[in-house]
């Protein structure tokens, strides 16, 4: 079995979405992260262990955070690291947090540790994905399902797993509980967007809400495990498939491309699935 890797467009160094002089102001954009978070300033004063007043300053521009505070506060925020830098570039600090590539030296430990996962789940699909649902690396039972009668320029790097998933000419019309599928992704999706505030992502969505939306099928009624987890059932040429999946993410990650690296699993949720992806395999070997 070989692991297959992806090849995106490389990872840059830490860069401002938008110039400096079109940047919000630190406080701007620390007021905006805490409506986010539907927290009130003494909410986030107390948590952050910081005066309301202060902290009010700060939002208005009459007082400038030190590199300690910005940090604070965007912990409680719980803001991501890329975000974390920008917040710091905009209270005049230098970045915190680097980004590389996963075929960066420094990060051999954790690309270790993504193919071992990835490996060690075969027979069954797995993959890594970066902040925007593209492809970073899958295993062999993963490829052969994503490949599987979808059309080459959706095939063209980078892959979108939610672009393949969902489009007339991808996957789509193999997915046998479609709308439960389609529902389920989306709100996925739409958590991510508040949560990251990432206009890519908002973008994506408004992307895949263009796609054919299908009629209710009915198949939440039939698949399995339907009420307690959402499961992707697929007709291929090894028969109908029925999975559910995990996510997985790196633990206390402090680089960028870490904290936005995602392992998607998927198992079995009946015996004729398992027992057909082992006999797909075993024909692969």
């Amino acid at each position: 079995m070989t692991l297959q890797v992806m090849r995106v467009a490389p990872m840059l160094r830490y860069r401002p979405d938008m110039s400096p002089s079109a940047t919000p102001p630190v406080g701007t954009q620390l007021r905006e992260w805490r409506q986010r978070r539907r927290l009130s300033q003494l909410d986030l004063s107390v948590d952050a262990e910081v005066s309301t007043r202060h902290l009010s300053c700060v939002e208005t521009g009459r007082a400038m955070p030190s590199r300690e505070m910005v940090l604070r506060l965007a912990d409680r925020l719980d803001v991501p690291l890329r975000e974390r830098n920008r917040l710091l570039t905009a209270a005049g600090f230098a970045p915190m947090y680097a980004e590389r590539g996963l075929d960066d030296p420094a990060l051999s430990a954790a690309r270790a540790a993504v193919e071992q996962i990835l490996e060690a789940h075969e027979p069954f699909p797995a993959l890594a994905v970066d902040r925007h649902w593209n492809l970073i690396a899958h295993n062999a039972a993963s490829g052969a399902l994503l490949t599987m009668g979808v059309a080459p320029e959706l095939l063209a790097p980078p892959v979108n797993v939610l672009r393949v998933s969902l489009h007339p000419d991808g996957l789509a019309p193999r997915i046998l509980n479609l709308a439960q599928w389609r529902a389920h992704l989306f709100e996925r999706l739409h958590h991510q967007i508040a949560v990251t505030a990432d206009a890519t992502l908002a973008a994506l969505a408004d992307e895949l809400a263009g796609y054919p939306v299908p009629a209710h099928d009915g198949a939440a009624a039939f698949t399995p495990h339907a009420s307690i987890v959402v499961p992707l059932v697929l007709d291929t040429p090894l028969g109908i498939l029925s999975l559910i999946s995990t996510m997985t993410v790196f633990g206390t990650p402090v680089e960028i491309t870490l904290s936005e690296l995602a392992l998607e699993t998927f198992f079995p949720a009946d015996a004729a699935t398992a027992e057909a992806l082992r006999a797909a395999a075993a024909a692969r070997r």
